[in-house]
């Protein structure tokens, strides 16, 4: 009997990350994916589907969770506003090793506008795959929620 764990994953993203969510989604098929929208370049509003993401992983129904928008900055604000979740804005591949590492992040929030999409994916594959070093962070990020 197999004991692996499945990563679970659920992504969204605003009209200005559109194109890289869907680019995004291909490049992560080997995971269980739910596509939380927008599902068009349609001008919307990042909190309709920042919300529902965030919602899932702070539920535990997604192990993690990946939003995308312009600048990354309104679907992170939207998404650390729950309880339980760790949104971390990253433009650099080094930035979402340590978001995993010493923050214990569960959403990357990548910015569209000042990433190309093969340093997104890059991003994407250390998030997943970087595990949280605990030890003198773990007190650090209990501290976190209010």
């Amino acid at each position: 009997m197999s004991t692996e764990i499945k990563i679970k994953i659920a992504i969204g993203a605003d009209h200005a990350g559109f194109e890289y969510k869907e680019l995004l989604k291909s490049h992560l098929e080997a995971y269980e994916l739910k596509d939380f929208g927008t599902y068009s370049a349609d001008s919307v509003d990042y909190p309709d589907f920042a919300h529902p993401v965030a919602s899932a992983v702070e539920e535990k129904e997604y192990t993690f969770g990946i939003l995308v928008c312009g600048s990354a900055n309104g679907v992170a604000i939207t998404a650390n506003k729950h309880q339980h979740i760790r949104a971390a804005i990253c433009w650099l591949n080094e930035l979402a090793a340590l978001a995993r590492q010493h923050n214990n992040a569960n959403i990357l929030c990548i910015p569209a506008r000042y990433v190309s999409v093969e340093l997104a994916k890059e991003m994407v594959t250390t998030f997943l795959n970087t595990a949280f070093e605990g030890g003198r962070h773990e007190g650090r990020v209990g501290k976190i929620s209010c």
